[in-house]
């Protein structure tokens, strides 16, 4: 599959533009393998590569001309493996909820585990799902899931930013990234490790082709399963037709293209986000 990922910002006049950060070559792994990835920037740039904290790969542009158009563009071609019907083998004692991770585990899932945004509500809200003492943990995280895709109403948001995981309950609708982010402090709150991830999806109900926008979703961490995928927005589990491009544990951590242009507030004009899908 290929994909081509093209963002252009438009102001009324020539603008200098600070360093962008460009997260947008896929997680090589085991479902997705990446043949080529290439890079193309208007007005010219020096790229620089470099893996973050957590693997990502990041493209660094230094701009040094001025211009009143910026074109971000990528081209992937890659293959992907996930199966459609994934089989997790859990470990034991991961398998009934509530349960502990292992110290060593703890220790490495750091801030994975801790909620910053999710109130009152939304643990009320997750616990509703807990069946009792003695609950299956995927049973609950595929619950939680379902519960966000049928209980929720999607609606395409354009502007920057994501709602708080309280705002989206209280709202009872969002986007993509707005149920990525409910599921995540939700999952949380009950003790999970969950991140987030920016990336692709191919939506096989309309075929290969233009795309409205990249797509976001979680990955929760459980012993001897690893990270699973959990798709609220298409109440999927697993990572097929996913291509992970970024994880992160807060959204605005692994959007696409991030910078800032030096010049007055009313000059930006605003942006337009062209994907395509080919085989």
């Amino acid at each position: 599959m290929r994909i081509r990922h093209r963002t252009t910002y438009r102001y009324l006049a020539p603008m200098a533009f600070s360093t962008h950060r460009l997260l947008l070559r896929p997680r090589d792994g085991f479902a997705v393998h990446v043949r080529r990835c290439d890079l193309r920037i208007s007005p010219a740039a020096t790229v620089n590569w470099a893996e973050d904290a957590l693997g990502n790969a990041v493209a660094t542009a230094s701009f040094s001309a001025m211009a009143d158009t910026l074109v971000v563009e990528s081209e992937v071609e890659l293959d992907l493996f996930a199966p459609p019907w994934p089989v997790f083998n859990i470990a034991s004692s991961a398998t009934r909820y509530p349960f502990a991770y292992e110290p060593d585990d703890w220790r490495d899932l750091g801030a994975m585990t801790r909620t910053d945004s999710a109130t009152d509500d939304v643990a009320a809200w997750a616990r509703g799902f807990v069946a009792g003492p003695d609950t299956d943990s995927l049973s609950l995280l595929r619950d939680i899931n379902f519960g966000i895709a049928r209980g929720f109403a999607y609606e395409a948001r354009e502007p920057e930013g994501t709602q708080a995981a309280h705002e989206t309950l209280a709202l009872g609708r969002g986007s993509c990234r707005d149920f990525a982010v409910l599921f995540a402090e939700a999952v949380r709150s009950l003790g999970f490790a969950a991140r987030l991830v920016s990336g692709y999806f191919r939506d096989r109900s309309v075929g290969l082709g233009p795309l409205r926008s990249t797509h976001a979703w979680a990955e929760v961490f459980l012993p001897g399963g690893g990270w699973i995928p959990f798709d609220p927005t298409n109440a999927t589990m697993g990572g097929y037709d996913l291509v992970p491009v970024a994880i992160g544990r807060d959204m605005d951590r692994i959007m696409p293209v991030s910078g800032s242009y030096i010049g007055p507030v009313d000059a930006y004009l605003g942006l337009t986000v062209e994907i395509f899908m080919t085989d």
